[in-house]
């Protein structure tokens, strides 16, 4: 008989996309902030160009199959983000809340990144109605049961918050840090999110407006 594998308390799930030089760093951090707990790393490559598969070191908890955990962290191949904020979000699922949504208090962006995120969040959050001030920070944490609440499009990852709060989950906002880009471009100019992202917020209104709301009696 095989022996089948435990399930981790807590799965990292990391989206790369050619991020070569980032991932090593990337990996020693998530070792050093997450070494007290049991957790495992998925890395999802997302058509990587460059050697960025090649350089994941390769680890008894580094997977490339679904994630396991009881709650699930999300977090940016890039660096931008910071793995030692993430037992910050995980002491926030411990007192309650399902999905944990960090916001960066101090961006280490451009000007006109800045500018252009703030006024989209501010769209954003009035019509979805989700509350969360920034929405375009990966930086999350979510119980495995709100995964269903998910619905997978294009660009779903900006409105996370937004179905899972309409789902009927509680939604906590925490800061986190924010840190320049070392390496590489980034993957997002206003160019190829302005019209996408508007198209899809109207979308997922409409969704969360026909959302069926029901309660199981026991009998």
């Amino acid at each position: 008989m095989t022996q089948q594998l435990s399930s981790p308390a807590v799965s990292v799930v990391v989206p790369l996309f050619n991020e070569e030089e980032s991932i090593g760093i990337l990996q020693s951090e998530l070792s050093a902030a997450l070494k007290d707990l049991d957790y495992e790393t998925i890395f999802v490559d997302d058509g990587s160009v460059d050697r960025t598969v090649e350089r994941i070191e390769p680890k008894t908890n580094v997977r490339i199959r679904a994630a396991r955990g009881s709650t699930a962290v999300l977090i940016d191949g890039d660096l931008q983000n910071d793995p030692a904020d993430i037992p910050k979000l995980l002491a926030e699922i411990t007192r309650g809340a399902d999905l944990v949504c960090g916001y960066r208090a101090q961006r280490r962006d451009t000007r006109l990144k800045r500018l252009t995120s703030r006024i989209a969040n501010a769209v954003r959050s009035r019509f979805t109605k989700d509350g969360v001030r920034d929405t375009g920070c990966t930086l999350k944490a979510i119980r495995r049961e709100c995964v269903g609440a998910l619905v997978p499009f294009k660009g779903m990852h900006r409105f996370i918050p937004a179905l899972v709060k309409g789902a009927g989950y509680r939604l906590v906002e925490i800061p986190v840090n924010h840190r320049p880009r070392r390496f590489g471009q980034s993957k997002y100019g206003l160019g190829n999110r302005a019209l996408r992202a508007t198209v899809d917020m109207f979308g997922v209104r409409w969704l969360l407006s026909r959302r069926l709301n029901y309660k199981i009696r026991e009998s």
